[in-house]
């Protein structure tokens, strides 16, 4: 989409489409094996982040490929690693964590830094996962929107790294 920054040394593969103002730094790692990706509007997805959908589904019935759908303004922190197969608004995936793909994250949701999630759940709104033993907790209110580091990211990576171009499938 119009605004989006993706810089050329970022690693996607399938079908993926990026909304306006999302920001890939190189070095993520975006893979859609079991169907499409879209990716909502001013997404952050920082160096080392690894988005992947790989949600089984039946390879006989095509007409039931699932697509993931992010949601807008999320944040996936240098090295986290993300399945989950639905993404709603305004979450944070810190560093090192993983969040296998039998999660489903509404909104406003934390994902702390090294926590681990695998089992089937649906993460109630502005819930954060923090702590050596993945506690829980229900925040008052959602992370805040990242827009002054993403206003500098969009000025200054076209100034350090090749920008993948706009493209379009027919």
């Amino acid at each position: 989409m119009q605004g989006a920054i993706v810089c050329q040394e970022a690693k996607l593969w399938g079908d993926i489409t990026v909304g306006a103002g999302t920001i890939i730094h190189p070095c993520a790692y975006i893979t859609a094996e079991a169907g499409p990706i879209i990716i909502g509007d001013r997404c952050l997805i920082e160096e080392q982040a690894k988005i992947t959908h790989r949600v089984p589904f039946d390879r006989e019935n095509q007409e039931n490929i699932p697509v993931l759908i992010i949601g807008a303004n999320n944040v996936f922190e240098v090295g986290c690693n993300v399945e989950a197969c639905k993404i709603g608004d305004n979450n944070t995936f810190e560093s090192k964590c993983f969040v296998g793909n039998k999660v489903t994250v509404t909104n406003g949701c934390t994902i702390g830094s090294g926590c681990v999630l695998t089992e089937e759940q649906v993460l109630k709104e502005n819930t954060t996962i923090f702590g050596e033993y993945c506690e829980r907790r229900e925040a008052l209110c959602a992370p805040t929107i990242q827009t002054l580091q993403m206003d500098t990211l969009s000025k200054m990576l076209p100034n350090y790294h090749r920008i993948r171009k706009q493209t379009h499938k027919n």
